[in-house]
């Protein structure tokens, strides 16, 4: 289930500042919260060590996301794990060794700056990602989603009526796909008023249903 329609569907936005590491990298899997302190990455050794084969690590940085807080080593050992993917609100580096070992990660970006290892943080427990347009809160057994649109989060208990809601949307979509593909327009499709549009100049002859009815061009 793609994150657009999800989104559209009641799933909490984390922010667009979030990209896959790599191209077509996405996943679908109960969280794993991580908090690092500012500059460190011993929660996220820690996490990695204790995680359970199939979850999704989400990580807040404290707010510090000017340092590589995963870089080739920890994401072959959590590919090892069996760690579905990793979120988290800050930098990573060795990107390309990142995409060799296919486990799908989100950033906010890329830095060289190695962080330290021994500041402490939090596993388990509620962290809150920068999200659109409040910050996201994010729980242990939260689904979280990925694709190349962005991240979503669907909070425990709610899942189900969320993506219930969200193949109601798949379905409607290919409705107005298909009919696109018979020669509908959007804007008939959509009851769209074109006359608020300056330079709109009436349909062209070819376009399906004549919408010249309910507009003045």
């Amino acid at each position: 289930m793609g994150t657009a329609a999800l989104a559209r569907s009641g799933a909490r936005i984390m922010g667009t500042h979030l990209f896959p590491v790599w191209p077509g990298a996405s996943f679908a899997a109960t969280a794993l919260p991580v908090r690092c302190a500012p500059g460190d990455n011993l929660a996220i050794h820690v996490a990695v060590a204790q995680a359970q084969p199939g979850c999704a690590l989400v990580i807040d940085v404290a707010g510090e996301p000017e340092y590589g807080y995963v870089d080739e080593i920890l994401a072959v050992a959590a590919r090892m794990r069996g760690i579905a993917g990793l979120i988290l609100d800050g930098c990573v580096r060795d990107v390309s060794a990142i995409a060799r070992t296919d486990l799908p990660v989100v950033s906010a970006g890329v830095c060289v700056r190695a962080p330290g290892h021994d500041a402490g943080g939090a596993v388990g427990r509620e962290i809150l990602m920068r999200g659109d347009p409040a910050p996201t809160p994010v729980r242990r057994g939260d689904w979280v989603v990925c694709d190349d649109d962005g991240v979503v989060c669907l909070p425990r208990g709610q899942a189900a009526a969320i993506m219930a809601a969200a193949l109601e949307a798949v379905s409607r979509d290919q409705e107005v796909l298909d009919a696109l593909g018979s020669g509908r327009s959007t804007l008939d499709l959509f009851d769209l008023d074109p006359s608020r549009v300056t330079g709109w100049e009436g349909a062209p002859a070819a376009t399906g249903r004549e919408s010249a009815d309910r507009v003045s061009s």
